[in-house]
């Protein structure tokens, strides 16, 4: 793992704490029904909230079937493969009859030049421009013919997240820091550029086999692609910079997790913990910058070096308004930024519509013509909350575009220790609201305002503080909501909805909403499964997990389209170099029975994260992050993927079936 001093200049990049606020937490709902989670099983009081019925009495309800039928009852697993076992191995393991591929990984060519990737990483910033990011995250695969609603599977685009960096694998010898400041151009410059976004267009070979194709649509949008605004918060006084005296543009997008993708074909990349990369010397910050963490040292030092282009990352008031200086610059991140992979030159879009905070990700509720459109994204934060937008024009097939995402509601969550939950609308103009904000003090100018100071505004309106709300995934029959909540070693008092004090290992939330259209205020939760060790968790059936489905610290999170629950975890520190669960891994659940198998463990130090299939199912893609993380200059902790003593790269998995059909 990284030294304190790396924390503070190249850190994981893991913003501390920031919500002050004293709403409930999550922990404290679930402590009043603690007895009901615990004692009967994590799916006990779910399903009963949800008006469903537990796996085992599912299949009581078809053994009597067969049995009245004279037959024997065999249920069929859907999970039909064996479970992986637990490892420490440096690389990748599946079930038998799978096999796993490495695909594009960090310094990959895709456009311009095509400039290879050298192995002592003295590529420039500009065939970083070039390449693909580091440290894959997110990513959705776009059939080649989608916009024209087609499903083709042996060719499309892989829009994929470059999360973060690892500055000492970026650079032949790390970065260049003199006295605590950056030196070298060229290495800053190209540290902006291995954020961002890839796209790729790719193609699947006669014999299954996939490659890059040299392509018009593939393109880079890093750290300094300018970007438009859009939304409440468009032109607003908080958002103008010296780059954008008006308020309507930026430049980049950064720590980019998660995605989300479009009804009409668009993709979405949502910024998590972007106020690391952005530092302030005054000695009081606004709401809109203190409320997110900013401090007075940033994680990369870019602000130490001269330049605009660096400067932007300072937001010191140093200048005789916002258009003269960056104090306005930390505003403009934060947000949901819509990306038309088949238009190279469209130019990004952040929607402020969808609230500013830690995005992790952000899904769709099921979509239906004629009805509003429904999304949900979690606060990546410990005790920060999950939201859901309602869109206040209906969607329309062949019509509906982004400005669907600049026009709702935006509403913050309520947990309620009786199973039910309550959407709090984030609205200047609703009853509700504009009373807590008297009774708070607070008063916003706006609506973009509201949305500027979105945390704020939930912590007024009185939403329930969550263990780190990351990836979410809806599922394909039900249009359940799962959201993971990843870990909270800083939480002090339990509740329902968050029933560990600390939270050590992680859980599965979901919740079903009252109204048909997705787009009312009311729901009913229950916990999926209670991450942790044999003798410290439950199973989606009550069970304790066992030795083929132990895990902890889940995070992504996807559906198939026959309704599988595919997890992903980002275990750290001693959780993942000592203790039961190996490396980070991902495995299936079925909700309809509570089975839970490993699928996929990866190799050391990394993260697994990322999840896309072709419409066929005969293609997975899962991205490995950051193997070996921690790595210094010629100090590789893994050797993943290109060998024992060579650089470690995160990279995309393509997994598929040896007899090529479908994985299940």
């Amino acid at each position: 793992m990284s030294t304190d001093n790396d924390n503070i200049l190249f850190g994981n990049g893991d913003e501390l704490p920031s919500n002050q606020s004293g709403n409930a937490h999550i922990q404290d709902v679930v402590t009043i029904g603690r007895r009901q989670v615990l004692a009967g099983g994590a799916a006990l009081g779910a399903l009963t909230f949800l008006g469903a019925t537990l796996p085992g009495a599912v299949q009581a309800a078809e053994q009597t079937a067969a049995r009245s039928k004279g037959l024997p009852f065999k249920r069929r697993s859907r999970l039909p493969f064996p479970a992986v076992p637990v490892s420490r191995a440096d690389g990748i393991s599946v079930p038998p009859g799978y096999s796993a591929t490495t695909f594009i990984p960090w310094g990959t060519p895709i456009t311009g030049r095509y400039p290879a990737f050298l192995e002592d990483a003295s590529n420039t910033a500009e065939d970083q421009a070039q390449q693909t990011g580091m440290h894959h995250d997110g990513m959705h695969f776009f059939p080649i013919n989608a916009k024209l609603g087609g499903h083709q599977s042996d060719h499309g685009l892989l829009v994929l997240n470059h999360e973060y960096i690892d500055a000492p694998l970026l650079h032949p010898n790390g970065p260049t820091v003199v006295d605590g400041k950056r030196t070298v151009v060229d290495e800053v410059r190209k540290e902006i550029n291995a954020h961002g976004v890839s796209v790729v267009e790719i193609r699947r070979g006669v014999r299954g086999d996939w490659s890059v194709l040299p392509s018009a649509r593939n393109r880079r949008i890093t750290g300094a692609t300018p970007m438009r605004i859009e939304g409440p918060a468009k032109g607003h006084e908080l958002l103008k910079t010296r780059y954008s005296p008006s308020g309507t543009s930026t430049r980049g997008t950064l720590n980019n997790c998660a995605n989300g993708f479009t009804p009409w074909g668009t993709y979405l990349t949502c910024e998590e913990n972007w106020a690391g990369y952005f530092a302030s010397r005054d000695e009081e910050l606004p709401r809109e910058l203190s409320r997110y963490g900013i401090r007075n040292a940033s994680r990369y030092a870019w602000e130490t070096i001269a330049g605009d282009e660096f400067q932007r990352f300072d937001a010191t008031r140093n200048g005789e308004d916002a258009r003269a200086d960056y104090r306005n610059e930390p505003n403009t991140f934060g947000w949901i930024v819509e990306i038309d992979p088949f238009d190279p030159d469209a130019m990004p879009v952040k929607r402020t519509a969808l609230g500013r905070f830690a995005h992790e990700g952000l899904v769709f509720a099921p979509v239906k013509s004629g009805r509003p459109l429904v999304c949900y994204s979690g606060d990546d934060s410990q005790n920060e909350y999950i939201y859901k937008y309602v869109s206040r024009d209906r969607y329309r097939p062949q019509r509906g575009d982004g400005r669907l995402l600049d026009d709702g509601t935006l509403y913050v969550a309520r947990f309620n220790a009786d199973g039910s939950g309550d959407w709090l609308a984030l609205d200047i103009d609703d009853p509700a609201f504009q009373q807590a904000c008297v009774a708070a003090g607070v008063r916003f100018a706006d609506q973009g305002e509201v949305l500027i100071n979105t945390r704020l505004a939930a912590d007024i309106a009185g939403a329930t503080r969550m263990d780190r709300p990351e990836w979410g995934a809806v599922h394909p029959d039900n249009g359940d909501v799962y959201f993971t909540l990843t870990n909270n070693s800083a939480r002090r008092d339990a509740d329902a909805a968050n029933p560990r004090s600390p939270n050590p290992y992680g859980h599965i939330i979901r919740w079903r909403e009252d109204s048909r259209d997705y787009a009312g205020t009311r729901f009913r939760w229950n916990i999926y499964l209670l991450a942790g060790p044999q003798n410290d968790s439950r199973g989606p059936a009550g069970q304790l997990l066992d030795e083929h489905s132990i895990m902890a610290s889940p995070d992504g999170l996807w559906f198939d389209d026959e309704g599988r629950l595919w997890i992903q975890t980002d275990m750290s520190g001693s959780q993942l170099g000592s203790g039961p669960f190996g490396n980070n891994q991902m495995l299936v659940s079925d909700p309809k029975t509570g089975e839970t198998k490993r699928f996929l463990v990866g190799p050391l130090g990394a993260e697994v994260t990322g999840i896309t299939a072709t419409p066929d199912f005969r293609t997975l893609f899962v991205n490995i992050q950051h193997p070996g993380e921690g790595s210094g200059p010629n100090n590789y902790t893994s050797g993943w993927p290109d060998g024992l003593g060579r650089r470690p790269r995160s990279a995309t998995v393509i997994i598929s079936r040896d007899d090529g059909k479908r994985l299940m």
